[in-house]
């Protein structure tokens, strides 16, 4: 250890174990300090080398990125050409502090490895400490974290610059950082990058927010008349009948309500007739020539964007959309008759006011399946707000579902935050994987099913909110309850029907999803490309142990690969028959999660140790042993005292 290093480590300590802390004025990297020692039980003393994920995993982690990453790719290139002279690379992590994504220079690859700055390292805070990404990804905002403001002394030669991107329902999505190995010790040096990230992340956000809508009528506002057309610094997206059904991050901000659902022309105060207007001269149309005046103070001109493609449902994640004519729940099956049925249940669910709980394996479609039921209700122009219980670190799920007031806790925003559950009020709320929220947190959230209101952190009163409910789980929810790890009142609230996706391998309707999602799929990346009898056949045999989102990723490499626009049997990516069969016949939660604790099989504090150890304390893939999420096992490791022999 360098005397640097050393005199690093002493100046850490100090300032996060003194009193100056509880100085509301602290620096973000201070608290940040204090957050590793007090909260995460870092020990400074103790610096550890990057943590770099397996490729299985990575992958995993970049499925939950697909549509995201197409637009961001484009960013970071752009981004990596100004600044790769300089000896900078560019990184993207996933709302979790996973890098799922990189531009470096591949002649420093060991280098970058070594730092960290490479493909599926892991810097959320709790395990990398005060950094770019994962300071970020706490407080939201671009922030540089300079050499010596790292916490890990074994990072203190790194400058990372970062800012947070955001998807059009307002939730943090990723975090994009600028890093070098190597920069001027002058802070200072580092104030062009921060402005050069932040115009970077919001470029990829509004690309994104163009993908998203670009089915629906978008709405550009800026403050320089020449300029709208091309930076519109606040974008809504409109249907045909004016209702606003997305928000760029600009907007949400600027304007002083919630704009989802609202008339454009009532948000505005500008005739839907003069909005009309603007689209009238087609590419040589000039911004609108009167102000207009945001309800929440700021002057603006306005240009219209006409629909670039027929507007259909929202995206699927993890199953094509073979008709726009259909209704939306008629979009996600062919004709198998399991399927058929659960869809008509669910139909008949619609707009009923009862909550739903999908139950399926992972990848089965359960998102999907709570996304077209949305589209088929009355509430399909609100918000769909989908929250993965999963997720979300336990330190910020409260204040993520609940949001909060202004200064309610230290390193909370200054105008507090609105929560998940708010925002999806007259929409529809998903609640994906529900059996690994936290038992304090389902009780306030039972309240919120059974009153209709909810209580940010700090409010002094409740707010009424409107809510349809899908609830989502591929474990099994009556064994939780039977173990004590879920409450018995909040399983009934959620369970007023229970609709069971079953396994792609297990539906007959095979043939059409893999035609209608290569088709899907072909058209965004090679428009004319075929599907071959052979390669169809090998599709229809496989055992798809990770259903639709296994088969949507097989086939887009397939369109990769394939050589003259025909994808073959050669090209398919996929395990042999008998690696196949034998996962097709491993459930999706072990049997151990289901007879057992209800928690993966982790039933006390020597079993998770014995587990954990086996495992060289390698958290991730003991998780996946027992089919449940990383954080559900750091949440027992915390409740049982236990700690990786290096914290100890």
């Amino acid at each position: 250890m360098t005397s640097l290093q050393s005199r690093h480590i002493d100046n850490v300590y100090s300032i996060a174990t003194g009193t100056a802390l509880a100085d509301p004025a602290a620096s973000l990297v201070h608290k940040s300090w204090a957050r590793c020692v007090r909260e995460h039980g870092l020990d400074p003393t103790k610096p550890s080398p990057a943590r770099i994920l397996p490729a299985q995993e990575v992958r995993a982690h970049q499925q939950q990125l697909e549509h995201f990453l197409r637009a961001a790719r484009a960013g970071m290139e752009d981004i990596y050409r100004r600044v790769a002279d300089l000896g900078y690379m560019v990184l993207l992590t996933d709302a979790e502090g996973i890098t799922v994504d990189y531009i470096g220079n591949p002649a420093w690859d060991d280098q970058l490895r070594r730092a960290g700055l490479y493909l599926g390292a892991d810097w959320n805070e709790a395990h990398a400490g005060t950094c770019g990404v994962g300071t970020c990804l706490v407080e939201r905002q671009p922030m540089t974290c300079h050499q010596t403001e790292h916490f890990d002394a074994t990072h203190i030669a790194l400058t990372c610059t970062t800012a947070p991107l955001f998807d059009h329902s307002g939730r943090l999505t990723a975090i994009l950082d600028v890093s070098a190995l190597r920069s001027p010790e002058a802070r200072e040096s580092q104030h062009l990058v921060r402005h050069l990230v932040s115009i970077y992340a919001r470029m990829i956000e509004d690309a994104d927010f163009l993908r998203s809508f670009r089915g629906h009528w978008i709405l550009r506002l800026g403050t320089a008349y020449g300029l709208v057309d091309v930076a519109g610094e606040l974008m809504l997206a409109f249907d045909e009948g004016g209702t606003v059904v997305g928000a760029n991050s600009g907007a949400r901000q600027a304007l002083a309500e919630n704009p989802l659902g609202r008339e454009v022309s009532q948000l505005l105060h500008i005739p839907m007739d003069a909005i009309w207007r603007l689209g009238n001269g087609g590419a040589s149309a000039m911004p609108f020539a009167h102000t207009v005046l945001l309800p929440g103070g700021g002057e603006y001109h306005a240009s219209l964007l006409a629909p670039r493609v027929r507007r259909a449902a929202a995206p699927a994640p993890d199953i094509a959309r073979p008709s726009d004519r259909l209704p939306p729940l008629a979009r996600i099956a062919g004709d198998d008759p399991a399927m058929q049925q659960l869809l008509a249940q669910a139909q008949r669910l619609v707009d009923r006011g009862i909550h739903v709980l999908v139950e399926g394996e992972t990848g089965s479609g359960k998102e999907v399946l709570a996304r077209a039921m949305h589209g088929a209700s009355r509430r399909a122009a609100m918000p769909f707000v989908a929250v993965n219980c999963a997720a979300i670190p336990d330190s910020l799920i409260e204040s993520e579902l609940f949001g909060y007031t202004p200064g309610s806790f230290t390193g909370g925003r200054a105008k507090g935050m609105k929560g998940l559950i708010a925002q999806a009020d007259r929409g529809t709320l998903f609640l994906d994987e529900i059996g690994d929220m936290p038992m304090a947190l389902q009780t306030r959230l039972l309240r919120v099913l059974s009153e209709g209101e909810v209580l940010p952190l700090g409010a002094e009163s409740p707010q009424r909110v409107d809510l349809a409910v899908v609830a989502a789980t591929h474990r099994n929810l009556s064994a939780l309850v039977a173990a004590g790890r879920f409450r018995e009142d909040l399983y009934y609230r959620l369970c007023g029907a229970v609709l069971k996706l079953p396994p792609l391998r297990a539906r007959g309707d095979r043939r059409y999803l893999i035609e209608a999602m290569f088709n899907e799929e072909a058209a965004a990346m090679r428009p004319g490309a075929r599907l071959s009898d052979a390669a169809l056949q090998r599709l229809l045999a496989h055992a798809w142990p990770g259903n639709l989102r296994e088969l949507r990723n097989v086939l887009r490499l397939a369109l990769a690969l394939c050589a003259d626009g025909t994808v073959g049997a050669q090209d398919l990516q996929l395990p042999a028959p008998s690696d196949s069969a034998a996962a097709a016949a491993v459930p999706s939660a072990p049997a151990s999660a289901e007879a057992g604790a209800g928690d993966g099989g982790l039933e006390g504090a020597d079993e998770l140790r014995a587990l954990l150890q086996r495992h060289r304390w390698h958290v991730a893939r003991a998780a996946a042993e027992l089919g449940v999420c990383r954080a559900t096992v750091y949440r027992h490791m915390k409740r049982h005292g236990i700690a990786p022999p290096q914290r100890m």
